[in-house]
């Protein structure tokens, strides 16, 4: 079953146990998939639906910063509920020690050794890590790595 499958089964089994908010939430999903699909004029496999899905979760996440800074506490865990429907359909996310492991070797195989060549780094990590790591938190460790 393809993960466009699995949500559209989902947005089922929601409506038949009138979940409303996950209902909303994987018709959102399944509005952003049918976007890109007529945008593009292609059909999404399982990489390109957790790209949109990565993409939504990194949305909400700054959402969540901003509704926070303006004191909206209930917007803010509106859109963390919905991070967490999100996060159910993502692949597991590496740990810290795996993705420390995975930049070390990026390194160690680009022969990085400033800041000149952390696009080489990010470019070897986000091929192995696609989809299970936030690149956001890559970068930062690799700058650390990297001596910044």
């Amino acid at each position: 079953m393809t993960l466009k499958e699995r949500i559209t089964e989902d947005m089922k089994a929601a409506m038949r146990a009138s979940e409303k908010e996950r209902l909303s939430t994987i018709r959102m999903v399944q509005a952003a998939i049918k976007q890109r699909e007529v945008d593009e004029r292609i059909t999404l496999d399982d990489a390109q639906v957790i790209a949109v899905l990565e993409k939504m979760v990194k949305q909400r996440r700054e959402s969540i910063a901003q509704f926070e800074l303006g004191g909206r506490v209930d917007l803010a865990d509106r859109e963390k509920t919905e991070i967490e429907l999100l996060q159910a359909y993502l692949p597991e996310q590496l740990s810290a020690t795996e993705l420390d492991v995975l930049i070390r070797e990026a390194i160690a195989a680009s022969g990085a050794s400033s800041m000149k060549d952390m696009g080489k780094v990010i470019g070897a990590v986000k091929a192995k890590a696609a989809g299970r790591a936030d690149m956001g938190a890559v970068s930062a460790r690799i700058k650390t790595l990297l001596g910044a």
